[in-house]
């Protein structure tokens, strides 16, 4: 399930991270302009845009949601062209991308609500492991990453917007491992565990460019259980630090 951004979020957040700017044209009164970044649930991430009394948002999902992807497999394939051992390169020419994927894993395409597209790669095994690329049109100011801050604050306001073990009952906990900026995209690391349940691990590579008519984010996520460290942690990482615009 894909959660879609509806205008009542917003006084639901209990963590907001603001962005601003101001502008002052010839023959116009200044006016204030505001990115509102913020975590309602572990299911996502709403950003907002504010210009006087207008509005418009929309939602940055990591994967955190649960998801079927049995529901939206493709006949679409990689391709083995200068892919390494074990690895077929899976390029899109649509959307302009490419990204390493294991040869034994399967390829979903969707088109949900709220989302251009998404495009899902996950072991042919049961598996809690999979690697999840959503991407988002943007407002026409939203240029570089940099529009939603730092990397250092948007990855602290991210994480800990999705803790919730500080309620009662506790919820899930969230942990920011690492994080770095790098030719353009932003990578974050961290852990989310609901109480009773196996830690899970999210590697995040986001990153921002133009199709010739809006600008579009693309969330690479990568996640895998506590028990399925040893067995998918290098292949995701691999998989997510692999993606490159083309």
């Amino acid at each position: 399930m894909v959660c879609v951004w509806s205008p009542s979020a917003l006084s639901l957040c209990p963590r907001i991270f603001h962005l601003s700017s101001s502008s002052n044209t010839r023959g116009f009164s200044s006016y204030r302009k505001q990115h509102v970044f913020c975590c309602k649930s572990s299911q996502g991430c709403i950003v907002e845009e504010q210009l006087g009394t207008r509005r418009r948002g929309f939602m940055l999902d990591l994967g955190f949601a649960a998801f079927s992807f049995p529901a939206i497999v493709s006949d679409a394939v990689a391709k083995d062209v200068d892919g390494s051992e074990g690895f077929l390169v899976y390029t899109d020419d649509v959307n302009k991308y490419k990204i390493l994927v294991p040869k034994d894993w399967k390829i979903g395409e969707g088109q949900p609500k709220g989302f251009n597209t998404i495009t899902a790669f996950y072991p042919d095994a049961a598996s809690g492991s999979n690697v999840t690329i959503l991407i988002s049109g943007l407002g026409a100011d939203f240029t570089k990453m940099e529009s939603f801050g730092n990397v250092d604050a948007f990855a602290e306001t991210l994480v800990s917007g999705l803790d919730r073990s500080w309620i009662n009952p506790p919820g899930v906990t969230a942990k920011l491992i690492d994080c770095k900026a790098s030719k353009g995209m932003y990578y974050i690391e961290y852990t989310l565990q609901n109480p009773g349940e196996s830690k899970k691990y999210l590697y995040s590579a986001l990153g921002m460019t133009s199709n010739g008519w809006v600008n579009r984010l693309f969330a690479v996520t990568g996640q895998f259980l506590e028990e399925e460290k040893d067995q998918y942690s290098s292949e995701i990482r691999k998989v997510v630090s692999s993606f490159r615009f083309i």
